[in-house]
């Protein structure tokens, strides 16, 4: 990565012209059988189509507040960045009654929550290859059937200031570049050492250690996540062959 990348945007345009065609993102939900993999040209795209989307579709504007009301998911992670391409905060889990839109997944308690946003509302059906709900949530736009026809190029209308605040998660509010420095900073410790690295990530995202280790620190260093949902599912012998056919070189869990 480059070291004059300030924002998780630029990390992403790093990799982008780095090596678009190696792994990025590799999800298990290990509740449905679910594997995708995501490589950086195609993880880029679908950033770029959702940015588009927040921008055009639903004019956000650097500084609104975008809750994400989303488990740990490769939908998720887009979305992360995707508000960072932006210049929106990404307020993971938090008051939809303060954001300027409100991005829900399918459970009725997440929608429920989603629906005390007064502004534009987002359902993402979190199912296979990023399909969409047989019925979309009333008062919800189907993400799966807006995102598709969004833009494949993204370019924000103002420049994003990295020293704005980019992220909210647990109470915590980082700007871009302090995402991009921790990040950083902590990748040694998750044994990221640089690119050819590949963390197996069973953390939930509502924390900064979650995030960090299931999307930033290796988006920072040129590795790869093994991004899983419901990992308590899998028992050791299981645990232990995804590791190896997955190249894990490092878990957190």
């Amino acid at each position: 990565m480059n070291a004059t990348d300030r924002t998780p945007a630029d990390l992403l345009s790093s990799a982008l012209a780095a090596d678009p065609g190696r792994p990025l993102v590799t999800f298990y939900d290990d509740a449905t059988g679910e594997r995708v993999e995501l490589s950086v040209a195609t993880f880029a795209n679908w950033v770029a189509k959702t940015a588009n989307l927040l921008q055009d579709e639903l004019s956000v504007e650097p500084g609104d507040r975008v809750t994400l009301l989303l488990p740990a998911h490769w939908q998720t992670a887009v979305w992360l960045l995707a508000c960072a391409s932006v210049g929106v905060v990404a307020d993971v889990g938090g008051d939809p009654s303060a954001a300027d839109v409100a991005v829900s997944g399918p459970e009725p308690e997440s929608l429920d929550a989603a629906r005390a946003c007064s502004g534009p509302r987002v359902a993402l059906a979190l199912r296979p290859l990023g399909g969409r709900f047989p019925q979309p949530p009333e008062g919800f736009a189907d993400y799966a059937v807006e995102v598709p026809g969004q833009g494949d190029r993204f370019v924000p209308y103002a420049p994003v200031d990295p020293e704005e605040p980019a992220l909210i998660v647990a109470g915590r509010e980082f700007s871009g570049a302090e995402v991009v420095e921790r990040a950083r900073a902590e990748a040694p410790e998750l044994g990221l050492t640089g690119p050819g690295s590949r963390i197996l990530s069973g953390l939930p995202y509502d924390t900064w250690e979650g995030l960090n280790a299931g999307l930033y620190a290796p988006l920072a260093t040129g590795g790869s996540v093994v991004l899983c949902r419901n990992l308590d599912r899998l028992d050791a012998e299981a645990l232990d062959k995804r590791v190896e056919n997955e190249r894990v070189t490092v878990i957190a869990r």
